[in-house]
């Protein structure tokens, strides 16, 4: 484990946390309001410009990964390709190819609010940390609430980043992301997973994090 994070890091984890959790989160078309800008900001992009100044991944990995992102909103930030896969692999109501809760893969029985999200929960608690009210309603080891989590921290509460990283998120979001990649059949979405897991494993790289995988049941 590296040092406390430097202002530069913290500004880097703040970006990729908040740019890219709100996009497991929220619909294209029902929380527009949310989502809206950012969806617009990544379909008038310059893929390759912006490829070389993305944190913790290669220009070329970021590049391909933003591609796919910019090809998947030509049709506009709510067509229907990119609504109904977001629901197809979010919200339902047929089951999710790629789950996005953590306890999904590391709990034996397979479920929400799993042991892995009650760890989460309480190490929360322990340090002072709560989601506001409507703030989310998922449980909190969603891949989405994490990233925003995670950019909090890196912001309000950086001395708690590595650790977060090593014992809550990194244990499991390589895991998901490449399958959620695999089951996408949107090229936003794909792109969006793919960068996502580049950027956290990345960022493991730098912050030179030593992770204790769990058994995946999933």
């Amino acid at each position: 484990m590296m040092d406390k994070l430097d202002d530069k890091s913290r500004a880097e984890i703040v970006f990729v946390g908040s740019t890219l959790g709100p996009l497991f989160l929220h619909d294209p078309e029902h929380d527009a309001q949310v989502v809206a800008a950012g969806l617009e900001a990544l379909a008038t992009l310059d893929v390759e410009a912006a490829a070389k100044d993305w944190p913790f991944v290669s220009a070329e990995d970021a590049e391909r990964a933003l591609a796919l992102m910019h090809e998947g909103l030509a049709e506009g930030t709510k067509s229907d390709a990119l609504v109904w896969e977001y629901r197809r692999l979010f919200v339902g109501p047929l089951a999710k190819p790629a789950p996005p809760w953590g306890s999904v893969y590391t709990d034996k029985d397979m479920v929400v609010f799993g042991a892995s999200t009650m760890q989460l929960r309480d190490w929360m608690r322990k340090n002072g940390i709560a989601i506001e009210k409507g703030q989310s309603d998922e449980p909190e080891d969603h891949i989405g609430t994490m990233l925003v989590l995670l950019a909090w921290l890196a912001e309000e509460r950086p001395e708690l980043v590595d650790e977060f990283l090593r014992d809550h998120l990194l244990t499991w979001s390589s895991h998901f992301l490449e399958q959620l990649e695999e089951a996408a059949e949107q090229p936003f979405y794909e792109g969006l997973a793919n960068l996502t897991r580049k950027s956290l494993e990345g960022l493991q790289e730098e912050r030179e994090l030593e992770v204790t995988y769990p058994r995946f049941y999933r």
